[in-house]
């Protein structure tokens, strides 16, 4: 039997009709299992694993159309067609609504016969290919993004949400992943060979804004030496991102929903429209309808912006993606450093999901990158955890009592460094972020 062809599993009791059929089906190319009755076609199918199966609707014992049913549950992705006499033809018509692919009347003609089966398994090679492709996909954005029930509950709204140019908001906290979720969305769109432009809009002065985003004609205003493009000029055909978009003054606000709903924009200092083509995906880590002591989102914009909206959950709210995660940024440190930092240990699996990540995924790959970084042994255990958590309370605690002078602070950090890797100078320094000189020169001068 050649391996290379595929398989037909052909089911009659007639053996007459099994010997005429398999040397049609051999001069074509085809592998052929036969069998006589119910028994042993399912045998056949368990062992064989068929391309495509040709069932008689009478068989001795059970009809064809149980066989089907059958079949069906072991692999429902493998055509089943039916061969009949004519009497026969509403039991086969009545299986095609069962999920049988087609039915050949006897006597058959061969040449449409060969010719369904070869649409048979193309379907079917087809439906198996899309189905790998959907499972390598699933798998790849979970790779990217997180395996957890809420994070697969975001990749499963993906692809529906790339392939559409709905404006996208992402809800979330700082460090959740938002501008990866982002630059995930525009590589999976139909923009994908355009550019992704990311606008951090809350380091840009409210006076340079508009600018910023829109570009400016020679001589506009004082400084304008030249043209400049502004960001959505620079995202046309592709997907412009803009982040903290709570931070933009109700000025650049209307001027940015008459961009969105014009698709076009003006420079400063002109008067010709450009027109644009851009997806716009927007972050912020607060809910938008809401005013802030410090700001107001008109709502008509918000509507522009949030066609569709992804709330991104806190790494807490997902333990499962802590340890996925903590792994990830494991192997990538290594990697970058060279280092044989084999795994996490068991004792420092629950000190990681224990620990509320305020920071998120960003603060969990900075204490992952510290941890290798500080590791003797091969692995990350409990305890290097432990020391470098400590030290993140430590940072993010507010100081009681009277403030303390730069000089005091730092001699307090290094005391604590110290005191959390047992007087070993090159952790403590490490710990700090410092190089090794300077912590000694810190010790000598502040007499520790």
């Amino acid at each position: 039997m050649n391996s290379d062809r595929e398989t037909i599993l052909l089911i009659d009791d007639e053996e007459l009709i099994r010997e005429n059929f398999s040397k049609i089906l051999a001069i074509h190319g085809y592998n052929v299992v036969t069998a006589h009755d119910a028994a042993s076609a399912l045998a056949a199918f368990r062992s064989s694993l068929p391309s495509a199966v040709l069932l008689d609707v009478n068989l001795p014992g059970r009809s064809g159309t149980d066989v089907h049913r059958e079949i069906k549950m072991l692999d429902a992705s493998v055509p089943v067609i039916f061969v009949t006499a004519y009497g026969d033809i509403p039991s086969a018509v009545e299986a095609i609504k069962e999920g049988a692919y087609d039915f050949i009347a006897k006597p058959p003609d061969f040449d449409r016969l060969i010719i369904t089966i070869g649409r048979a398994i193309e379907k079917r090679n087809l439906e198996r290919n899309i189905r790998d492709l959907h499972a390598a996909y699933q798998s790849s954005l979970e790779f990217m993004l997180g395996s957890s029930s809420a994070m697969r509950r975001i990749i499963s709204q993906l692809q529906q949400i790339a392939l559409s140019d709905y404006s996208v908001i992402i809800k979330g906290e700082t460090g959740t992943g938002k501008t990866h979720l982002a630059n995930v969305i525009h590589s999976l769109s139909r923009r994908s060979s355009g550019p992704f432009v990311k606008v951090s809009v809350g380091s840009i002065p409210d006076t340079l804004a508009e600018s910023e985003l829109f570009g400016f004609e020679k001589g506009s205003f004082t400084g304008a030496d030249r043209m400049k493009r502004g960001y959505f000029e620079i995202a046309d055909s592709g997907t412009v991102f803009l982040d903290d978009m709570d931070n933009i003054s109700l000025f650049v606000q209307g001027k940015l929903l008459s961009v969105i709903e014009d698709k076009r924009i003006y420079h400063i200092g002109s008067t010709e429209p450009i027109p644009v083509d851009v997806r716009v995906i927007s972050a912020t880590n607060r809910d938008l309808s809401e005013p802030s002591a410090h700001s107001t989102f008109r709502q008509d914009l918000l509507f522009r912006l949030g066609e569709f909206v992804i709330h991104l959950p806190p790494l807490r709210e997902r333990p499962e993606d802590i340890v996925f995660f903590g792994r990830k940024f494991l192997i990538e440190t290594c990697t970058e450093l060279s280092k044989q930092v084999g795994e996490l240990a068991p004792d420092a699996v629950p000190v990681l999901t224990d620990y509320p990540w305020p920071g998120n995924l960003r603060q969990l790959k900075n204490v992952i990158r510290r941890a290798v970084l500080l590791s003797h042994d091969g692995r990350i255990n409990a305890e290097n955890l432990r020391v470098i958590l400590s030290m993140e309370n430590t940072s993010h605690q507010p100081m009681e009592g009277p403030a303390l002078s730069i000089k005091d602070a730092e001699k307090a950090a290094i005391r604590r460094a110290l005191e959390l890797v047992g007087g070993k100078k090159t952790r403590a320094a490490a710990l700090l972020k410092i190089d090794y000189k300077t912590l000694l020169r810190k010790i000598k001068e502040f007499g520790i």
